[in-house]
C-alpha cells in the first residue's frame, strides 16, 4: 500500500509539472543571444538577440530548480505575476577569464547563447552572474514579449543535415545529446559519423551513463568546414571552419574551444538538441567543457575517448577538474568558500558534499601515502596545491588513466540524470 502510494504521488507531481510547462510555454525554444563584456574591475551583460527555434528539448518538470548552482543562473518569470517560471544554471568561458592576468588590464567581450522554453505571454528573462566567492557580481533584466515580430525564427527551414544515432526509450522524457562536426569537409563526414559513433561507445561505457543509457537520444549534426582540422594559434595556422574553433585558449596550448556561440547555436536550429559535444577534426591533443554550453574534443589523438568523457562531465554534470598544477596555481576556488561542485571541497561546508559516503575512521585530509579508500578527502584539486580537496585518489576527472569516474562523481552524474528524466 505505502509503495502505491509513492507511485501515486510520483505520478500526481509529474502531472503538476506538466500542467504547469503547458500553462506558461509553447513546445518551442525562445534562444537568448547575449554579450558578456568587461574585465576584473566590472562586467556588464548586453544583449544581442532573439530568437525562435521549432521544438523545446530541455526539461518541463521541476521547472524552477536547478540540479547544480553554476557560475550563473537564466530565471524566467512571470511578467504579470512576477512568479519564477523557468530557471537553469551555466558556466562560461567570460568568468573563467576573469580568473586570468589578462582581465586585469584588457577589456573583452564573449558571446553567450541560452535556450529557454518559448513563453505563451509576456516574461521577464533575468540573467545573473556569480563570482568564485558564489555572489552575484552583475545581473540583467529585460522583458520579452512572444508577439515581438523581431525575434527571428531559425531552423524551420534550411536545417543542418543530421543522423540519429541513438534514440531514447521515451523520447518526451530524455536527454538530448547532439554532436556537431567541427573541420570536417564534406568529403570527411563519413568519418566524423564514426568519431561521433565512437564517442557514444565511450560515454555509455562508463557508470551511470551505462546503466542508464536508455535515458538518452543523441545525433549526429553534419555542419561542413571549408577547411579540414583547427586553428593552432601557437603554430601561426588558421583555419576555416564551421565554428572557428582554436587551440591556445587563455595562451594554454592544449585548451581548444570556440568562442563563436551564435555560429554553433545556429547549426543546431531545428535539429533536437539540449547539451552539445562538438568534435573536432585534429589529433593534436586537447578539449575543454563548460557547464550547460558546450564539450569540445580532439577526435585522433590516441586519448579522445578519455578526453571526450572527461568534458562531458564538465559540461553535462557540472564536475570539476579534480587535478593540480605543480608549476601553476590558478585561485578559482577561495579557501573559505564551499565550491558548488559536487567533486571537490574546501571543508568549509563538507557536510553538504560527500561525507555520508566515506568510512568514519577514514581520515580527513587522507593521506597520499599509503592505501587509498574508496572515498577519501585527497588534497589538490581545482587547479590548486594546496586548500582545495578531491574525492578519491584518481578518477576520470583527474587523469587519462583512470578508466572510471569516482563513487562521487557516478552518485553526481545519476543525480543529474534523473532529475532531467523523472
Amino acid at each position: 500500500m505505502k509503495r502505491f502510494i509513492l507511485c501515486l504521488f510520483s505520478v500526481l507531481a509529474l502531472s503538476v509539472s506538466a500542467q504547469s510547462f503547458d500553462k506558461y510555454f509553447c513546445d518551442s525554444t525562445l534562444r537568448l543571444d547575449y554579450i558578456f563584456a568587461g574585465d576584473v574591475n566590472w562586467q556588464d551583460i548586453y544583449l544581442d538577440k532573439l530568437n525562435m527555434m521549432p521544438r523545446w528539448f530541455g526539461k518541463k518538470n521541476r521547472l524552477e530548480e536547478v540540479p547544480v548552482e553554476g557560475n550563473g543562473q537564466v530565471i524566467v518569470s512571470d511578467h504579470r505575476t512576477g512568479q519564477i517560471i523557468y530557471r537553469n544554471s551555466f558556466s562560461t568561458l567570460f568568468q573563467e577569464w576573469l580568473s586570468y592576468d589578462e582581465a586585469k588590464s584588457v577589456q573583452r567581450s564573449f558571446e553567450n547563447v541560452f535556450l529557454v522554453p518559448m513563453p505563451k505571454d509576456t516574461v521577464d528573462v533575468c540573467v545573473r552572474l556569480m563570482n568564485n566567492r558564489r555572489e552575484v557580481m552583475t545581473e540583467y533584466s529585460h522583458m520579452v514579449v512572444p508577439s515581438d515580430i523581431l525575434i527571428r525564427r531559425v531552423g524551420f527551414n534550411r536545417v543542418t543535415p543530421y543522423e540519429t544515432l541513438q534514440q531514447a526509450a521515451d523520447t518526451t522524457r530524455c536527454i538530448h545529446i547532439a554532436f556537431v562536426a567541427e573541420g570536417y569537409t564534406d568529403a570527411e563526414m563519413p568519418d566524423f559519423i564514426e568519431d561521433a559513433k565512437i564517442a557514444t561507445q565511450a560515454l555509455f561505457a562508463h557508470e551511470p551513463f551505462k546503466s542508464m543509457s536508455n535515458r538518452f537520444n543523441i545525433i549526429a549534426v553534419k555542419s561542413p568546414s571549408v577547411e579540414s582540422g583547427t586553428s593552432e594559434p601557437s603554430n601561426k595556422l588558421w583555419k576555416s571552419t564551421a565554428l572557428h574553433s582554436h587551440f591556445d585558449t587563455f595562451y594554454s596550448d592544449r585548451y581548444l574551444t570556440t568562442l563563436h556561440l551564435k555560429d554553433l547555436h545556429d547549426c543546431l536550429a531545428g535539429t533536437p538538441y539540449e547539451h552539445i559535444i562538438v568534435l573536432v577534426n585534429t589529433d593534436k591533443y586537447g578539449g575543454g567543457g563548460i557547464l550547460n554550453s558546450y564539450n569540445l574534443s580532439m577526435t585522433h589523438h590516441e586519448l579522445y575517448k578519455q578526453v571526450v568523457v572527461h568534458e562531458f562531465g564538465h559540461s553535462f554534470a557540472g564536475l570539476a577538474d579534480e587535478y593540480a598544477y605543480e608549476t601553476e596555481d590558478i585561485p578559482m576556488y577561495p579557501h573559505d568558500v564551499e565550491p558548488w561542485e559536487p567533486n571537490i571541497t574546501t571543508l568549509v561546508s563538507f557536510q553538504d558534499k560527500w561525507q555520508d559516503l566515506m568510512d568514519k575512521k577514514t581520515k580527513i585530509p587522507t593521506p597520499e601515502k599509503g592505501s587509498h579508500p574508496e572515498v577519501g578527502v585527497y588534497e589538490g584539486a581545482g587547479y590548486s596545491l594546496k586548500g582545495v580537496y578531491r574525492p578519491s585518489y584518481d578518477c576520470r576527472m583527474r587523469s587519462n588513466d583512470r578508466p572510471e569516474f569516482c563513487t562521487v562523481c557516478q552518485r553526481a552524474i545519476r543525480r543529474l540524470i534523473e532529475f532531467y528524466t523523472q
